[in-house]
């Protein structure tokens, strides 16, 4: 490891207590090589390093989760039983270590009654400020603040249970077309065969007429046969059936129907067929507030609380406002403590609106926020938190973040190392690096060839590190938009690691820093650095509403790279999901024009390849079938009487029985937290004895999965569909990851570049369009350089890609750009300008431009 010292690099031995300085010693979290670093306390220390390369290993799996374990260790065992625990680092020791909390970018699990409200807890005192200072009806009695929330039972509006979303059936769904008889199916939503008969003669039995047309029944027996929640019983003696006997028959109406198999029914299609009878909207009893009537009815400033929520920040700031003008000096009067409650509101909701998040509502789904939203609502709610002396381990903190939306935070993460906090970042952004105090540049690849903290000092020092991947990027001109430089095996090295003639130590710096060593032609690489695409026709979609995008009108190159820029919330992706939907045919596409040569449409986001730790990067590329079927084809896996199947831990036959197949056991302990660890079976290895028996080149079916992109592609060279998908995998810096690792592990830009590489390595057939929704964040600029390297391929070979971009220096490299402002929410969704990187800087209509006339300056 080297240290700077503010004249020459020095290696440090130094094993001795030092003060201010959080010291690890033996770090072997996942891929880390018995790490020892010191990092200062008090400060903002930035850990830099490619994907894969260790440094979120380094700063979440052994710092911060070193001090929950300690924070653990003081809560008494009995309740110790009721948290969610991980695992304990792998580390030797760790001293000078204070609290830590943790802000990752990962999303628990969606729920549509957590809201921006909730997670900042701002709703708690905007229902205090109702219940105690709102102006009720004449005769209502107060109501408790648990009135005023959904998520209770006091509050909850009792016919959507508080969700604000009714599900409803009409006639017009339930009888689609009105000129059929009920013998002739009028009834759609009647299950067929015998149970639709049944009913039919049940209905006849009751006196209705079941041969004349649906529409010339009366009103009133409509309304029966369809919604009646009577089920009476009759005895049915079937009419055109001289064998079936009489029989006691139950009537249920056709909603009754379709509810009970939606609540009932274990069959996919049953529900997928009575979903198709439901219509889906606001609660007609609460207006979609989810809440009770008397809880809307107290108001302040004229308003309920489900307009209040309804209000984008900057709005509700403006109402509190003027409560907090309205001061009395009389205690405890309604004047006095809506001024009081309001005052705390608005300095709260102050710290959001300087992190640019004054378009959302209180009332906004946590569903429907990106991670670097949701992040950016934890560090506010820390902010007001007060604590001192606390590490705070942030993940990628301007993930999903437009430059201008960066700086304010900047601002907030100072307030934070101000107020005797220590705040560590684990960053890509190298605007957001330069500012930091301190860096930990963790490398010098990824996977086994990582996992050495290559220095850890003040930024000048890392010049003094020619093995740094992140040093060009960091210290000198390199951009992601740099073309690449390969060697002459064919081999890929960032741009700013070239040799200069003679210089052998920098050629051997260039090889050893390369973020992922692939070999590919360079035939497919883009053209020469500075030249633009030009359009080969246009995508036209005229008057797009969707959110804040209202009556916009907007024209796509076709065969070039498009990046749409603007600031959170500005209606980029609005504008990405009308794209999708419009080329996918799910949009009247009769004001639309140029979509009849689209002929595939292919999204690639960020959500995970998969939600279980069954699904892995081989089974979701396909390439693991290829596997598995050489393994069949093996002399002893014929012998045996082995297929394909058998070597898949998803089933029984091959798999490991006492683990099935998950490689771990849950293991339980009295007055302690229960815990995971390898199968004592398997081993962890998922499969049985005998299934392990069988080799393929020398290697069992679990070695493989065990083997990484890179070491595999030799293995497997010999079989062309898996040899295909391991050199796509290669190609866009994902060499490093195991085949066998699990989806949950993957983070979302590794997910991403893994459905990428999936599309990559598929025939091409036609005109395909390709839409990315920020497809560099959670990537080293290194890695930058490998994705924009396939994108451009995609658009070479004919194709079409748009992307939704932050980046400024992917936005320089584009073809084309559309720029979306001048802000968020409400007062965005306007298309401030379009053309190519040099027009739309140029204009300087938006927020953008600036920083794109300084991306385009790097280049």
């Amino acid at each position: 490891m080297v240290t700077f010292d503010g004249s020459t690099p020095q290696l440090s031995t130094n094993s001795k207590e030092r003060p201010g300085f959080v010291q690890v010693r033996g770090a072997r979290e996942n891929n880390l090589k018995n790490v020892a670093v010191d990092v200062p306390r008090d400060a903002i220390v930035a850990f830099t390093g490619i994907s894969g390369s260790g440094k979120s290993s380094l700063a979440f799996g052994t710092i911060f989760a070193e001090a929950q374990r300690r924070y653990f260790e003081s809560v008494a065992p009995y309740a110790r039983r009721l948290i969610q625990q991980g695992n304990n680092p792998r580390v030797e020791s760790i001293s000078g270590l204070p609290p830590a909390v943790a802000m990752q970018q990962r999303r628990g699990t969606p729920s549509s009654r957590s809201s921006v409200g909730t997670v900042t807890t701002l709703s708690n005192s905007l229902r205090m400020l109702f219940s105690r200072a709102g102006e009720y009806p004449d005769g209502a009695e107060i109501l408790y603040s648990d009135s005023f929330s959904p998520n209770t039972v006091a509050g909850a509006c009792p016919v959507c249970h508080g969700l604000g979303t009714a599900h409803t059936v009409t006639e017009q769904l339930l009888v689609p077309d009105p000129s059929l008889t009920i013998r002739e199916g009028a009834v759609a939503a009647w299950p067929g065969a015998w149970q639709g008969k049944n009913l039919r003669d049940i209905l006849s039995h009751l006196g209705y007429d079941v041969d004349v047309p649906w529409h010339q029944l009366p009103q009133q027996e409509r309304d029966w046969i369809l919604f009646t929640e009577e089920q009476p019983v009759v005895e049915v003696t079937p009419q055109r059936d001289r064998v079936a006997k009489p029989y006691k028959g139950k009537y249920w109406s056709a909603r009754s129907h379709v509810l009970h198999t939606l609540a009932d029914s274990k069959s996919e299609p049953m529900r997928e067929r009575a979903l198709a009878f439901m219509h889906s909207g606001p609660c007609p009893d609460c207006g979609g507030s989810g809440l009770k009537p008397e809880a809307l009815a107290v108001t302040i400033e004229g308003l309920n609380i489900s307009a209040v929520n309804d209000l984008p920040l900057a709005g509700l700031a403006d109402v509190l406002r003027s409560l907090h003008g309205d001061r009395t000096e009389i205690p405890g009067s309604r004047e006095a403590v809506a001024a009081a409650i309001s005052e705390d509101l608005l300095h709260r909701i102050t710290v959001l609106l300087d992190l640019g998040l004054g378009y959302l509502s209180l009332g906004r789904s946590t569903p429907t926020l990106s991670p670097g939203e949701m992040q950016r609502l934890r560090i506010a709610t820390q902010l007001r938190s007060g604590l001192f002396g606390v590490i705070y381990v942030l993940d990628e903190p301007s993930a999903g973040l437009h430059p201008a939306d960066a700086e304010p935070l900047l601002e907030v993460l100072d307030q934070l190392k101000g107020s005797g906090n220590t705040v560590f970042i684990v960053e890509h952004n190298m605007d957001m690096v330069r500012r930091a105090d301190w860096l930990v540049d963790v490398g010098p690849l990824a996977g086994e060839n990582g996992g050495r903290v290559l220095y850890s000092g003040p930024i000048p020092g890392l010049a003094q590190v020619p093995e740094s991947v992140t040093r060009p990027f960091l210290l000198e001109n390199a951009t992601p938009s740099s073309p690449l430089s390969f060697d002459p095996a064919g081999n890929v090295a960032p741009a700013g690691n070239a040799a200069a003639p003679g210089d052998t130590s920098a050629a051997t710096a260039a090889t050893s820093s390369a973020a992922s060593v692939v070999a590919f032609s360079t035939a497919s690489a883009e053209g020469p650095a500075g030249t633009r695409r030009s359009a080969l026709d246009w995508l036209r979609i005229d008057d797009i509403n969707m959110n804040n995008l209202n009556n916009v009108t907007v024209q796509v190159p076709r065969g070039v790279l498009t990046a749409v820029t603007g600031v959170s919330g500005s209606g980029k992706s609005s504008l990405l999901e009308t794209l999708h939907a419009t080329a996918g045919g799910q949009v009247n596409a009769s004001a639309n024009s140029g979509f009849e040569g689209v002929e595939r449409v292919v999204q690639v986001d960020q959500r995970p390849i998969g939600r279980t730790p069954r699904s892995n990067l081989a089974t979701y590329t396909g390439l693991f079938d290829a596997v598995r079927r050489e393994f069949a084809a093996t002399a002893d896996a014929r012998a045996r009487g082995f297929t394909a199947g058998r070597f898949s831990f998803n089933v029984a036959g091959g798999r490991c029985e006492t683990c099935l197949g998950e490689g771990s056991v849950a293991v339980e302990l009295l007055f302690l937290p229960g815990s995971y660890g390898p199968c004592p079976v398997c081993h962890g290895s998922r499969f049985n004895e005998d299934t392990l028996a069988v080799e393929f080149q020398g290697m069992n079916i679990a070695e493989v999965l065990g083997l990484t992109v890179d070491a595999a592609a030799g293995l497997l060279s010999g079989i062309p569909s898996a040899a295909r998908s391991l050199a796509t995998l290669r190609e866009v810096g994902l060499g490093y990851l195991r085949l066998g690792q699990p989806a949950t592990e993957l983070s979302g830009g590794e997910a991403q570049r893994i459905k990428l590489a999936t599309e990559l390595q598929r025939p091409r057939r036609g005109h395909s369009l390709y839409l990315l929704d920020e497809p560099t964040t959670g990537l080293h600029p290194a890695d930058v350089q490998l994705l924009l390297h396939q994108l451009n391929r995609l658009v070479n070979s004919g194709n079409t890609v748009v992307v939704v971009e932050h980046d400024m220096d992917v936005v320089a490299a584009a073809d084309w750009v559309i720029d979306l402002g001048p802000s968020g929410g409400a007062e965005g969704g306007r298309i401030m300008a379009s053309g190519t990187p040099e027009d739309v800087a140029a204009a300087n209509t938006g927020r953008t431009a600036a920083y794109l006339s300084q991306a385009l300056g790097r280049r």
